[in-house]
């Protein structure tokens, strides 16, 4: 049954904390790793594991869990047994010990990365995309193994407005991250979404700062780029909605290290036909996370990139059997196992994009989880 109770003094298998609160749950069951790309199989096996969690005697049962970014991968998705709801409550991350690296890899290196940014702007000029999203994976060997607790209390402490995951994968293997972007929320009928493209490395000293968030928020560039994303998002969510209100620009929101203009974007559904799972489907992925036409853009990363990006800049979070529910895009993260750990950053690629400056942005966005873990951020420069 679903209980409203205390934080645990256990750690749970699958953590979320969003504005709306903590999601705690256990006893997971048989994970349901059918790729989003096969939606009638996926729809049915979720429908049947809700079924079954009915029997057992939850009320309202919980899917949750991710989405991989490219649909034809596996999903990583759970009706647990047990779930606690709760409010969001502050912890304690304890003495920031650090770490050490033994190794460091980036795939792609620098050259490659900024190769593939060059290979977009032409592809650009040609008129074959307006917007691709470039991204590389940071593979890290660690003097002392990194403990998930620990490293999702200092996400929590270094970015307390994001929404933080925990999700179990194959074997150790254990995803974490602290997001900043919402991709959608649903809640009794009401949709809400605050998109973000946009950023700047934010400065240490304040006047800096300040100049730092007005130069993004004047950028034409950086303006084009969020524009794509808020186009895609108006017109994938305005048949669903009977209201829909989306500002006329983006507005600043800032996390520890970036600058990022975002839009918040509020409506009401039509009666009940829409899901937060559905809708977040249709959403996924945005121009934010893959480019556009979205196509053509999942193509060029196919083709580009060195490796499979799996839940990196898919979708992770929960619904309920009534439709209500939110999810946030996998970005801010990295895969913990042991001594081993995979990062994840990417940055999007617009005309008048520089290729040494879209690699330092990813530098600065590995900064999140490398800070987390008791490492330098140099480590990914």
């Amino acid at each position: 049954m679903e209980t409203r109770a205390p934080v645990q003094a256990a750690p749970p298998d699958v953590l979320f904390t969003s504005s709306q609160g903590e999601i705690r749950a256990n006893d997971l069951g048989q994970p349901i790793r059918t790729p989003a790309c096969e939606w009638p199989l996926l729809a049915r096996q979720i429908d049947a594991a809700m079924a079954k969690a009915r029997a057992a005697g939850q009320v309202n049962p919980l899917l949750i869990g991710a989405f991989a970014f490219d649909p034809a991968e596996p999903s990583c998705l759970y009706v647990p047994g047990h779930v606690e709801r709760s409010e969001r409550c502050q912890r304690e991350s304890g003495p920031q010990a650090s770490n050490q690296a033994i190794s460091v890899q980036s795939t792609p290196a620098a050259a490659e990365f900024q190769a593939s940014v060059s290979a977009a702007l032409d592809a650009f000029a040609q008129g074959q995309l307006a917007k691709v999203v470039l991204s590389r994976k940071l593979i890290l060997t660690l003097h002392k193994p990194a403990d998930p607790e620990l490293v999702l209390a200092r996400l929590m402490a270094q970015n307390p407005h994001a929404f933080h995951f925990s999700l179990p994968l194959d074997g150790t293997r254990r995803l974490l991250g602290a997001s900043p972007e919402l991709l959608l929320r649903v809640s009794g009928g009401e949709v809400f979404t605050h998109p973000l493209a946009g950023s700047a490395r934010r400065a240490s000293e304040p006047a800096q700062d300040e100049a730092v968030a007005r130069d993004l928020l004047a950028s034409r560039k950086d303006q084009h780029e969020h524009k794509l994303v808020i186009d895609e998002i108006r017109r994938v969510l305005t048949p669903h909605c009977r209201e829909l209100a989306i500002p006329s620009s983006p507005s600043l929101m800032s996390t520890d290290t970036l600058w990022h203009l975002g839009t918040p974007i509020a409506g009401q559904l039509h009666g009940n036909e829409a899901s937060v799972l559905s809708l977040a489907c249709q959403l996924h992925p945005t121009p934010a996370l893959c480019g556009y036409p979205t196509d053509l853009a999942r193509q060029f990363i196919r083709e580009q990139e060195p490796f499979r990006r799996a839940l990196f800049s898919g979708i992770v979070g929960w619904c309920d059997s009534q439709g209500n529910g939110e999810w946030a895009v996998v970005i801010r993260c990295g895969v913990l196992d042991g001594h081993q750990v995979e990062l994840f950053a990417g940055a999007g690629i617009v005309a008048g994009s520089d290729p040494a400056m879209e690699w330092a942005e990813t530098g600065t966005k590995l900064g999140t989880m490398l800070k987390a873990l008791g490492l330098s951020p140099e480590v990914a420069q």
